[in-house]
């Protein structure tokens, strides 16, 4: 998933690490835009045929479908055309951090298709993409990978969990002290909360950045837009009930900007703090206090 994974389980069994890397190695097989033979690449290229797929990737579609629907195309997986114009057409790390601008030629912004043209066949597990569309499930699929990944350790037989895939975390059953899990905030420094259950992601333009000529990218699509998201946020982090909503919450309020990402994450009962560009910070009314926001 072209990042890293952390593991710490309370009780249970050894093996249970074992069955967590093998999950986590599993999703990244179907999921991987980046691996060729993966249930992604395939749906990819299909031309608008169906593609039988794994439960797991009728899942993560359905999904992301859901949230493009609840959050009114704010979250959006058919941005890869737009992601490969930007110049994310490869692995990140294969990715130069400065390369020359390309020729004066013009190049039509991507549209963002969105998801209506999507089918899915339950019964055969089969998935139908409009020719036109391409998805990309990389920030949407670490939040599910994460909380698949939790559930299925507390269902064999670990009393807590936490799963945390490139900053997409999900804590799950136990907690190792009675006010839960403290994770430290890396974008809000000093910022920390306790967790005791569900999902906390991070959407940030600051990491995955590159520079093509005088333009400086990164990996955050507006889907209005079709390019690099440009609200003057910085970093959302999300608090939800599960590390999957966290995400896409995190991903929609960083491109609604600082006022409206703030109003989307109260309209939809989620606990969030947005740092703008100058590092000015605003947070929901739960999380105020805690991380220190100027609202």
């Amino acid at each position: 998933m072209g990042t890293t994974a952390h593991v710490v389980v309370l009780g249970g069994a050894e093996p249970l690490l074992d069955l967590a890397r093998a999950r986590l190695d599993e999703l990244e097989r179907r999921w991987s835009r980046f691996q060729p033979g993966s249930e992604i690449c395939r749906l990819n290229a299909a031309q608008g045929r169906p593609v039988r797929v794994s439960a797991d990737t009728v899942l993560a579609v359905r999904t992301a479908i859901a949230a493009w629907k609840l959050l009114n195309g704010a979250f959006d997986p058919t941005v890869l055309d737009a992601l490969e114009q930007a110049g994310y057409d490869r692995t990140f790390a294969e990715i130069p951090a400065r390369a020359p601008a390309p020729a004066a030629e013009a190049r039509a912004i991507p549209i963002v298709p969105g998801c209506a043209g999507i089918e899915i066949d339950p019964l055969v597990r089969a998935i139908t993409l409009p020719a036109h569309v391409r998805l990309d499930l990389g920030g949407i699929g670490k939040g599910l990978a994460a909380d698949l990944v939790a559930e299925s350790l507390i269902g064999a037989g670990a009393a807590g969990a936490l799963v945390n895939v490139g900053g997409d975390l999900r804590v799950a059953g136990a907690s190792p002290h009675p006010f839960g899990w403290t994770v430290d905030l890396d974008h809000a420094p000093g910022g920390r909360v306790a967790l005791t259950e569900g999902g906390l992601a991070t959407s940030a333009t600051t990491k995955r950045r590159w520079q093509i000529g005088n333009s400086v990218r990164h990996h955050v699509i507006d889907p209005t837009t079709g390019t690099p998201a440009q609200t003057g946020v910085a970093s959302a982090t999300v608090i939800a009930r599960r590390a999957v909503d966290a995400e896409t919450l995190a991903t929609a309020a960083l491109t609604a900007g600082m006022d409206d990402g703030i109003a989307l994450l109260e309209a939809h009962d989620a606990s969030g703090l947005l740092i703008d560009d100058q590092q000015e910070r605003r947070a929901t009314q739960d999380l105020g206090d805690l991380v220190g926001s100027r609202r």
